[in-house]
């Protein structure tokens, strides 16, 4: 049984199909359901159809480093912080920043 919020998305996405809020709200929703397959194919269309999107980007990586892909996560975490530095958006950039930084290994706190 599909929850009230999300088809309230579903909703709104047949009203307007390339709504970049809709479909993060929907990736976000099936990824807190669990719905991986789902919320690839609402984060991957954001990242085509809308790559200024910025906030897609961390919960993207984060899905895929949940899911062993780390190279890919990788990269998308670079593309999030070029979108982030497009932007201005330094918050998002700082946020992807480390989780790039985490994915690749390249943080350490000193002892």
């Amino acid at each position: 049984m599909q929850s009230t919020r999300l088809a309230k998305l579903l909703e709104f996405l047949e009203s307007d199909p390339n709504d970049p809020f809709v479909l993060y709200a929907l990736a976000t929703e099936y990824n807190s359901s669990n719905e991986t397959d789902k919320a690839f194919e609402y984060y991957n269309k954001l990242v085509s159809l809308h790559p200024d999107y910025v906030g897609t980007y961390y919960h993207l990586g984060k899905l895929l480093e949940k899911h062993n892909d780390t190279a890919q996560a990788i990269v998308i975490y670079q593309k999030g912080m070029e979108a982030a530095r497009n932007k201005r958006d330094m918050h998002a950039f700082s946020e992807l920043q480390g989780a790039y930084n985490s994915a690749a290994g390249l943080d350490y706190e000193d002892d």
